[in-house]
């Protein structure tokens, strides 16, 4: 008897860790999120709420918009991909990667001049001289402006308040607004233009001047599904509820889409 019992015990064993056993256990579904650089703290936030009613696992992966839309377009495996600008995403219905109808309007953001939190600067920002008083023969943390979204409305607002030719030889450009933010509060620049969302995260830096919306296009954040698993369309639903716009806001984001009743 003791014999049986030791026997059934073993091939108990060798069931639970043969590869037949181990495949049979579900694994959380997997979501890929490629999100612009100003939405991390937000999406961290968002991921974080939703997975303590859902079991899946979410990986965010953070850039640049114009960097991340090259990805998907050479084939990267996005589910969802959240742009700071409707152009890359234009791009992306250009070339057929997605449709119109896997685009929906996500949030929308605000820029500013941003400076180290002790700096004591004074920034008249319609006056050419004052950029140049400010800078003190230093440089502009922005985003890329022929790429980056924060650097092409940075760009727009400066030549439509008039100081763009001033300012342009004293850029430091940036791969994403992200790094512009960093590059302001390490003093590695007396100034930098970011979104309202950078700064509002960051202790180190403080704003010194909001441009006017007029000034530039409007800032928009789109969001793309690009997988049409249930997995991806209960995240996606979920994003555009009441729960997850509480969370944008909290990050100083403007909620650009009604609330779904998910």
């Amino acid at each position: 008897m003791k014999l049986q019992i030791k026997i059934i015990a073993l091939l108990g064993l060798l069931v639970m860790s043969s590869p037949l056993f181990a495949a049979s256990k579900i694994a959380p579904e997997k979501l890929r999120i490629y999100a612009a650089s100003s939405m991390t703290n937000a999406l961290n936030s968002l991921i974080s709420d939703y997975r303590e009613a859902h079991d899946v696992s979410i990986v965010p992966i953070y850039g640049g918009s114009s960097s991340l839309a090259r990805q998907i377009e050479q084939g990267a495996p996005a589910d969802i991909f959240i742009s700071a600008n409707t152009l890359w995403v234009d791009r992306l219905i250009q070339t057929g990667v997605v449709t119109p109808a896997d685009v929906a309007d996500f949030a929308s953001n605000q820029l500013v001049v941003i400076a180290p939190s002790d700096s004591d600067v004074m920034l008249n920002p319609l006056q050419n001289e004052s950029w140049q008083t400010a800078l003190k023969g230093e440089r502009l943390a922005i985003g890329q402006p022929n790429a980056v979204p924060a650097g092409i409305y940075a760009q727009q607002a400066l030549e439509n308040i008039g100081v763009w030719s001033s300012v342009k030889r004293s850029l430091a450009p940036a791969n994403n607004v992200r790094m512009a933010l960093t590059l302001v509060e390490r003093g590695e620049t007396p100034l930098g233009i970011v979104y309202q969302t950078d700064a509002q995260v960051s202790d180190k830096v403080k704003v010194i001047y909001r441009f006017e919306p007029s000034t530039h296009q409007s800032i928009r954040y789109p969001m793309v599904t690009l997988s049409d698993t249930p997995a991806v369309n209960n995240f996606s639903n979920y994003l555009q509820t009441d729960a997850a716009h509480k969370i944008l806001r909290q990050y100083g984001f403007e909620v650009t889409s009604a609330p779904s009743s998910n």
